[in-house]
This record gives structure tokens, C-alpha cells and sequence, in this order.
């Protein structure tokens, strides 16, 4: 297998930290669509429907996420992975600023949820292209026996970005009143993103292509659709990494989005409760992701993706009964053994087992296609659709947790069809 000539840590920072800040400007919407965003946006609807309003322009982003797969993906594996890594962080990055400047429904009316509406999707549509061409810059950089672990590398941005999106909820929630927090405090973790794009640009800037995809452009500059060459040569795999996201993505956006309005309207906990055990897990997280990976390389991805599948399964119901509790420590040890435990040991050895299922003339797209196409019915829903099952039972969080064992099955069918990966040598074509 080629090897790279950036050194392999310099690529896996680049990829860590661009990551980072895609995520934080992705999830600190989440949070704010949680827990302010119905009274800015949607002050007219009663409780319940604003917050099934603001959940909604949050699954904005999930559906534009698969267009941007598309659309990066494509051009991705004809220009090379370096230059959509750029392009997509500087998008999610104004977007987010916009955001963090944007007129509330009080001060231009409906035009507001439009063009919040707007600039969720722009943030959907960067990210859709983000995450495959991060994972692919340190799986492709050589390391056949690490792949695991590198790209788990990767991944493991998405738990410091929501550890940095909490935390800085965290400090306004700790230091500002509720008047000032929805007057202007949910602004500054929009507006800070800004100053992250501009560490990301220059940390991406500094490393090299690809050596994987700068060989082949050597061999083969004109190349024709890579969608189409993924759709003909790879529909089998883009199936399987759609349904191996299923019990990954729903669970995390129940764990981390859907529980701020479980947990408000339904127990009267304090926001900060879950503020806290989300930073205490994300933490966990950050360590669980790499370890996982790394697990990955001795023993397959297989073995460890099922079984973070089975124990987001079996944890679903016990998960909702520690936070009825309304223990700050038995509600953040829920929050630990799901995220750190469940969706660790699936989203470590993803970023590695994606990419082991497409060649490299494609791969940028199959990623992106598998990785993406799922995300509006997994992540985007689960939210709205947690809601919904919450209210059908008069608060009673069973009907969800049956929900997530649903999506278990889903991706515990789709692990069960795959082969193991483990082994596949990224630099033939025919894998």
C-alpha cells in the first residue's frame, strides 16, 4: 500500500481537529434547537409543537447532509480529498456565524425560521461532504494494520465537538440569567465558530493529498462519475453502511438532542443536569472512539460493531430508567455507558470499515453515499420521532426505547450480511 509522505500524526491531528470544529458548529444547533429555539423562532405555537418545530429545521440539516455526500463526494474523488476538506469547513463555518447573528421571529416575523431554515441546510449540505473526505485523509495515508485506529482517530471529533458545544452552553447556562441567556447568550457559541474555522483552515491547509488518490490521478486523470461507478459496481455495500448507521446515529441524537426535552418538559430537571452528564460522556467518548478502533484492527469490525449494536439494544430501556431517577450521578453514568459504551463501539470502527468497502476511484463517494443517505432517517427523525412516541404515551419513555431497538435490528441485519473487512487491501481497486 502507498504510503504517505505527511507524517501520519500530522494527518490524523488535521483530520481530528477539522472534525472537531465541523461538529461543535453542527451540534451547538442541536442544543440550541433543544433548548431555546422554539420560543425565538416559533413564539406563536403552544410548547409541544414549537419544540416539534425547532426538531424540524434540525432534521433540515440531515436532509441536506446526503446532497452535500453527493455533491463532495463527486468531486471529492475527481479533485482530490484536501480540496472539499477546505471547502466544507469554510461552508459549516459561515453558516454557523450567520446563525449566531440571525433576527429572532420578534424582530423580522417569519422570515426568521426561513432563513434559519436556509442556513441549517447550508450547515447540513458542508457537513454531508465533511465527514467522508476526514476519515478517508487518515485511512488513506498508509498504515494497513492501524486503519482502525486512525480513522477512529477521526471520529473521535465528533465527541470533543460536542464536549466543546456543551461546554460552552454549560459556562452561559452557569453564568447567565434565563432572561439573558434567550436574549443574546445562545448567540456566542454560533459566533465563536468563526474564530474555530480560522484554526481549522490553517491546520487543513498544511497537510498533503491523499496518497492513495494522488497515485491514481497519476495513472487515471480523466475519470468517468464516480456516483455512477458506486451506484453499479457498489449497490450491495452502499446498503450495508446505511443500515451498520442506523442504531449509531438514532441513538446519539436520543441521547444527546431529544433528552434535553424529555428531561425538561416531562421531569422539570434542570437543563444543567443533562449538561453535565453529556460533558462527562463526551469525555468518556473521546477516549471509548480510538480504543474501539483500535479493538477493531485485533479482532475484526465486525465483532465490534455488533457488539455496540446489541448493547444500544439491550440499554435502551434501562437507559430512560436511570434518568427517571432524576439523579445527577445515575442520570450521567445513563449517559456514559450509552455514548462512551454503545455508540463508541459502533462509530469506532466505522470510519475504517466504510472505506474498506469501496475502491479508491469511488471511495470518496460510497462513504459519503452510505454514510449520508441514512442520516435523515436515522439521526434527522429520531428526535421528532421520539417526541411524537412520547406524547402518543402520555410520557412514558418505553415507546422510545422500543424505537431504538428497532434501529438495532437494522443495523445488527446489516452488520450480519457484510464480510469482514479487517483485512482488505484499500489499494486494489477490486475489494
Amino acid at each position: 500500500m502507498t504510503e504517505s509522505q505527511t507524517p501520519i500524526r500530522r494527518v490524523v491531528l488535521a483530520s481530528f481537529i477539522g472534525t472537531t470544529i465541523e461538529w461543535y458548529d453542527y451540534f451547538i444547533y442541536g442544543t440550541a434547537a433543544a433548548l431555546v429555539f422554539n420560543k425565538l423562532f416559533f413564539p406563536e405555537l403552544d410548547a409541544f409543537t414549537g419544540t416539534l418545530a425547532a426538531f424540524g429545521t434540525f432534521a433540515v440539516g440531515f436532509f441536506a447532509r446526503p446532497i452535500g455526500g453527493l455533491v463532495f463526494g463527486h468531486y471529492g474523488d475527481k479533485l482530490g480529498r484536501k480540496n472539499m476538506l477546505v471547502t466544507t469547513l469554510v461552508m459549516m463555518g459561515i453558516a454557523t456565524f450567520l446563525i449566531g447573528v440571525l433576527p429572532t421571529h420578534a424582530q423580522i416575523g417569519v422570515a426568521a425560521p426561513v432563513l434559519l431554515v436556509v442556513l441549517r441546510f447550508i450547515q447540513g449540505f458542508g457537513v454531508g461532504g465533511e465527514w467522508g473526505g476526514a476519515v478517508l485523509m487518515a485511512v488513506e495515508h498508509g498504515h494497513k494494520g492501524r486503519r482502525g485506529f486512525f480513522g477512529s482517530c477521526a471520529q473521535a471529533g465528533v465527541p470533543i465537538g460536542l464536549l466543546l458545544a456543551t461546554g460552552v452552553f454549560t459556562l452561559l447556562n452557569s453564568q447567565l440569567t434565563d432572561a439573558q441567556f434567550l436574549a443574546w447568550g445562545w448567540r456566542v457559541p454560533f459566533l465563536i465558530g468563526i474564530l474555530l474555522l480560522a484554526v481549522g483552515l490553517y491546520i487543513r491547509l498544511a497537510i498533503l493529498e491523499s496518497p492513495l488518490f494522488t497515485k491514481l490521478q497519476e495513472r487515471e486523470p480523466e475519470r468517468p462519475a464516480p456516483i455512477r461507478e458506486v451506484l453499479t459496481k457498489y449497490p450491495r455495500n452502499v446498503f450495508i453502511a446505511m443500515g451498520a448507521r442506523f442504531a449509531e446515529n438514532a441513538s446519539f441524537y436520543i441521547f444527546t438532542v431529544f433528552i434535553y426535552a424529555y428531561t425538561k418538559d416531562q421531569l422539570q430537571l434542570d437543563r444543567q443536569v443533562i449538561l453535565n452528564a453529556i460533558l462527562v460522556a463526551s469525555a468518556a467518548q473521546f477516549i471509548a472512539v480510538p480504543c474501539f478502533g483500535a479493538l477493531s484492527d485485533r479482532v475484526g469490525r465486525r465483532p465490534v460493531y455488533i457488539f455496540g449494536a446489541v448493547f444500544t439494544a439491550l440499554f435502551a430501556m434501562p437507559f430512560f430508567l436511570l434518568v427517571k431517577t432524576q439523579s445527577p450521578a445515575l442520570i450521567t453514568l445513563a449517559m456514559v455507558l450509552a455514548i462512551a459504551v454503545g455508540h463508541a463501539a459502533m462509530y469506532g470502527p466505522q470510519a475504517a470499515f466504510f472505506s474498506e468497502l469501496f475502491g479508491t476511484r469511488v471511495r470518496y463517494s460510497g462513504v459519503s453515499l452510505g454514510y449520508q443517505l441514512a442520516s435523515p432517517f436515522a439521526g434527522g427523525l429520531a428526535p421528532i420521532i421520539a417526541a411524537l412516541l412520547l406524547k402518543w404515551s402520555d410520557g412514558n419513555p418505553w415507546p422510545v426505547a422500543v424505537y431504538l431497538v428497532f434501529t438495532s435490528l437494522i443495523t445488527l441485519t446489516a452488520i450480519w450480511f457484510a464480510k469482514e473487512t479487517v483485512n482488505t487491501d484499500l489499494s486494489d481497486e477490486d475489494n
